[in-house]
């Protein structure tokens, strides 16, 4: 069964854009253990929103998961993954955090309740939802 995720990446560090002429990316460098955890769940063909975090604030693009978890070669000690992304598409308008704190209906997602979270699930319907707006 198809999941759904958001990961968080500063966009004057690698956005949108950088992340789309590449192709794909290895997404590694989480040193979060439920992050970790969470990228330990995704499996090949989940659907993940691309969400510039700290400046913009605003989820961007669709992507999708196109290697499962592997050991993060960035890692020099401990037990870390990565997982292998691909650009999908970019929203018609990005999605700002304002718009999803005002949607009653998103107030329990990770991205409001544990902020710093970097890798986050979340429901078919609340992703639905997130395209809508």
């Amino acid at each position: 069964m198809k999941q759904y995720w958001l990961v968080k990446q500063e966009p004057e560090s690698y956005s949108w854009d950088d992340f789309v002429r590449d192709g794909s990316t290895s997404w590694t460098g989480v040193r979060n253990f439920q992050a970790r955890n969470n990228l330990r769940k995704m499996r090949k063909g989940d659907a993940v929103f691309y969400y510039h975090s700290v400046s913009d604030k605003a989820v961007v693009g669709i992507a999708e998961v196109t290697r499962e978890a592997f050991p993060d070669p960035t890692a020099e000690e401990g037990d870390w993954s990565a997982v292998e992304l691909k650009p999908v598409k970019p929203l018609k308008k990005p999605v700002t955090l304002a718009e999803i704190k005002a949607e009653a209906k998103l107030r329990e997602i990770a991205l409001l309740r544990n902020s710093r979270l970097s890798v986050q699930p979340l429901g078919k319907t609340e992703f639905e939802l997130i395209c809508r707006l």
